[in-house]
């Protein structure tokens, strides 16, 4: 009772072939490959370059208001 065989490999691929269809496997396979390619890119990023935030220029205005509880119920 060692390792698996070819024809036990086989089995299990037609089995799950069947199971959950071409086309989802497919989709399946596409959605994994894209996620560890994103996980390289980033890697990539964290290793290479520094990663800074946009920049959000607020124009120099300052805004002020008044928070009020709203304590009322209208009828």
């Amino acid at each position: 009772m060692g390792s698996f065989s070819i024809w036990h490999w086989l089995v299990v691929l037609i089995i799950v072939v069947l199971v959950f269809g071409t086309k989802k496997l497919r989709n399946l396979g596409s959605d994994l490959g894209g996620a560890v390619k994103g996980f390289k890119e980033g890697m990539k990023n964290a290793d290479g370059e520094e990663i800074s935030p946009p920049s959000q220029q607020a124009g120099g205005q300052t805004i002020e208001g008044e928070v009020k509880d709203k304590t009322q119920t209208k009828l």
